[in-house]
């Protein structure tokens, strides 16, 4: 595994961050990983990614460690992919590519496999020419006549014609969903949705408070596809929906994003959101950054919300759990969400958990009726 970093303690401290997620998305995709390399240069090379002199030395190290995959934390070109896969002789992936294979393997419903198909069509588009080896891994078998240049414009158009009935059943989705959220928004019924960072523990949370039988693992997206439950809130009696999504990851690809707007969609009818943190990880302020920014990017930033600082079972070794006024101390030395409107729990324990909904039963209360949509 390989990232580029430019000089300065922060910035290769930020990579090596990237480098060890990289690494979990490998694990989550089935792979093992013999080793880590940051290169420190001022921008990517723009023929080969790395260096000269490094990629002899990746070279070298490939017939002593007999690795035959190479992952690269950013996007690469093609034309970066095919000098690295020329000059290796081996399989090069980077970081778009690893996310679309776990999508694809995670992706259970006919919504969940068509985004991601959408999503990896696009990204096999520009990459056509000298990869032949990636329309079989990632174009389910497009391409398969074998290489050769006289069948590339064939293949291109084949895609693109793949790519724009991929979009026309998306607007599909997009338009079934829109009118179920119709339906639902006449009944009246709050949505809370639940987002976050990958792994910090959303399908977790969503069993305990609904007793949902969404599949738990300790991996980088575990789940994929949307779960709505259904839920009766204590006390108020009043009857709420709590939606999961797919998790963020910093480096998202933008083609992902787009593939699943069908989905995120969902997240601008939600009357709250609830953002999910693992509190237990030492990258928790970073990765609060990075599910901001997509916030921002889908112009959700203002939208009400609860932030649920999640696994803090995972920092304490005393049992029973200290009343939650104990945690302030906690809160204010983590400095990550400054507005105050925070809960912390642990859904794995169940901690936290009434007060949590406490909080949801309040947003919900004062929220403004969502407008009805225009016919």
């Amino acid at each position: 595994m390989l990232a580029v970093s430019r000089k300065g303690s922060r910035e290769r401290q930020a990579a090596a961050d990237s480098l060890e997620e990289l690494a979990l998305l490998a694990d989550s995709a089935g792979a093992k990983v013999v080793g880590k390399i940051i290169q420190q240069l001022p921008q990517p090379s723009p023929d080969c990614y790395v260096g000269r002199g490094k990629l002899k030395e990746l070279a070298a190290l490939k017939d002593a460690e007999e690795f035959n995959v190479l992952i690269l934390d950013d996007e690469l070109t093609p034309g970066q992919q095919q000098t690295l896969e020329k000059e290796l002789d081996i399989k090069v992936i980077d970081r778009v590519a690893l996310i679309l294979d776990i999508f694809a393997r995670r992706a259970r419903t006919h919504e969940g496999r068509l985004q991601v198909e959408l999503a990896q069509h696009r990204y096999l588009l520009p990459r056509l020419a000298g990869q032949w080896s990636h329309l079989e891994r990632l174009g389910g078998g497009i391409g398969t006549r074998g290489p050769g240049e006289s069948q590339l414009e064939t293949d291109r158009r084949l895609i693109r014609r793949k790519i724009q009935k991929l979009e026309e059943q998306t607007e599909e989705v997009r338009r079934r969903r829109a009118q179920y959220r119709h339906q639902r928004q006449k009944t009246g019924v709050p949505v809370i949705a639940l987002v976050g960072y990958t792994n910090a523990g959303k399908s977790t949370l969503l069993n305990a408070l609904c007793q949902a039988d969404v599949l738990v693992d300790d991996r980088l997206f575990a789940t994929l596809d949307p779960t709505t439950r259904r839920l009766v809130l204590p006390d108020s009696n009043k009857v709420v929906l709590f939606t999961d999504t797919v998790g963020f990851i910093r480096k998202l690809p933008p083609d992902i994003v787009n593939a699943f707007r069908a989905t995120l969609e969902e997240l601008t009818e939600a009357s709250l959101l609830l953002h999910v943190v693992d509190i237990s990880s030492p990258d928790a302020a970073e990765q609060c950054r990075t599910v901001e920014e997509i916030l921002k990017e889908l112009e959700l930033q203002e939208k009400p919300r609860i932030n649920v600082l999640n696994k803090i079972d995972r920092l304490l070794t005393d049992e029973p759990v200290p009343d939650e006024k104990n945690f302030d101390d906690l809160l204010n030395s983590l400095d990550l969400i400054p507005d105050g409107n925070t809960v912390v729990i642990s859904a794995v324990k169940g901690w936290g958990l009434p007060r949590l909904l406490e909080m949801v039963a309040e947003k919900v209360a004062v929220s403004p009726a969502p407008a009805p949509p225009v016919d």
